[in-house]
């Protein structure tokens, strides 16, 4: 099994009501800029772990569980509201550093979550790492009626119990479902996760540490010329990382392109783009080594 170079610390801190839980490596020192690192979908905080261990030098790196994820609490809700992610944000950067800005690290949808915080709160950070955060497809205002319906079903669906999750008989069959997931990843490390990204339930089942209700179809739909405002907004310099293997194609069949993405991203005042050879969409797993010395470099 992969074993961590630099052990984290578990925090819980009181946000919006809810307990979040925090992983945090290194300490606190004066002049030291945190560096906080947001995860994407159905994922968790120790998911940077092989980053951070191949960052090197001496960071004070903040990494939490986004709400109803890995150990943070779930709202009392069905569905989860995409501005919750922000304000979430917005109290845990206030928490351990009220009185300066932070640098930012975010992975798919935490990637679209600190673009869209950078440019609410553009005085709160000092450098933004966008890893492969791409929003989503163009919408029209037509899509509302089925959206709006789909929505609902979604809902009906959720609480007859048919969006549960699957559950896995061991910790190793939760590391073969990572591995299926994504063939880059290796059997050490797809092991190591799986005693962060699952645990036994009450029956001895391996259950992912995810709400089911994230498998909710947002009710609103996503405005481009919206979220193109805010990147507008964002004052921090930015580096967009993009994987080698271009997830968009796969994800959304021509209807939002890589050449559309990096259009979108001329709306952001400075913004250069990068690229992680041999990687997928995971490619804070795929290849750390690459993600940490990008991250290292551009907020040095």
């Amino acid at each position: 099994m992969y074993q961590p170079q630099r052990s984290a610390g578990n925090l819980f801190v009181p946000i919006r009501n809810l307990t979040y839980h925090v992983l945090q490596w290194g300490e606190p020192a004066p002049g030291k800029t945190p560096l906080v690192m947001v995860h994407g979908w159905m994922d968790v905080a120790a998911s940077w772990q092989f980053v951070v261990d191949a960052l090197g030098g001496d960071h004070w790196v903040i990494a939490p569980d986004w709400r109803g994820y890995g150990l943070t609490e779930s709202p009392p809700a069905d569905n989860y509201w995409f501005p919750d992610y922000l304000a979430d944000l917005d109290f845990l950067i206030d928490h351990f550093s009220p009185d300066a800005p932070v640098n930012l690290v975010g992975h798919s949808m935490g990637g679209n979550i600190a673009m869209l915080y950078s440019g609410a709160r553009p005085a709160r950070i000092r450098r933004l790492v966008n890893l492969e955060g791409f929003g989503l497809a163009r919408t029209q205002p037509a899509m509302a009626p089925k959206r709006y319906a789909k929505w609902m079903d979604e809902l009906k669906a959720f609480h007859r119990g048919a969006l549960d999750l699957k559950t896995y008989e061991s910790a190793a069959g939760v590391a073969r479902r990572l591995m299926k997931t994504n063939r880059r990843l290796s059997q050490d490390k797809a092991d190591w996760l799986a005693q962060h990204w699952a645990q036994p339930d009450a029956n001895g089942r391996w259950r992912i540490l995810g709400d089911p209700a994230h498998k909710i179809t947002n009710a609103s739909l996503y405005r481009v010329d919206e979220a193109l405002e805010i990147y507008k907004s964002i004052a921090a310099p930015v580096l967009a990382v993009e994987a080698s293997d271009d997830s968009l194609t796969g994800w959304w069949a021509g209807s939002f392109t890589l050449a559309e993405y990096h259009e979108r991203l001329k709306s952001v005042p400075d913004c250069r783009i990068a690229r992680v050879e041999d990687a997928g969409h995971m490619l804070h797993h795929d290849q750390p080594e690459q993600v940490a010395k990008l991250i290292g470099d551009f907020i040095a």
